[in-house]
């Protein structure tokens, strides 16, 4: 009888960028849309993405033992590693179910179990933009 393979799937939502992410047993590589982590540009993103990973070791969870594989879709840059970093997080706390890993990435940031639900209001018509207006004019 082979042994079934353990796999979590987990879904990141940031503006219109979707993350799906997928952790299963392997050797420690952190891939986003087929690159690794450690190549991504520019270096900011590389951070955000980071962040779970970081408070994860911190709490001692053995990230190298967990394969993560990220496709992620839409949006800009920044959404889309604000998306990353959700979607990992939540795989993280699925594939581990500990409570304390969760409640500690619900005190660093909230952002990384939760979506943000704020979406970019839809421009009118005979208008520059969603609030913008032609300036009034009295004289």
């Amino acid at each position: 009888m082979a042994s079934k393979k353990r796999i979590v799937n987990a879904v990141g939502k940031r503006k219109t960028a979707v993350a799906r992410a997928t952790l299963k047993e392997g050797s420690g590589n952190v891939r986003i849309n087929k690159k690794p982590l450690q190549i991504l540009e520019p270096e900011v993103v590389r951070e955000k993405i980071a962040e779970p990973l970081f408070i994860a070791s911190q709490l001692g969870i053995d990230l190298a033992s967990i394969d993560i594989e990220v496709n992620v879709r839409g949006g800009g840059f920044m959404g889309q590693a604000e998306a990353t970093r959700t979607a990992i997080a939540r795989g993280l706390v699925a594939w581990t179910e500990n409570e304390q890993l969760k409640a500690a990435f619900l005190r660093y940031d909230r952002t990384l179990l939760v979506s943000d639900t704020r979406r970019a209001e839809p421009k009118k018509f005979l208008r520059k933009g969603a609030r913008a207006r032609r300036q009034k004019s009295y004289r």
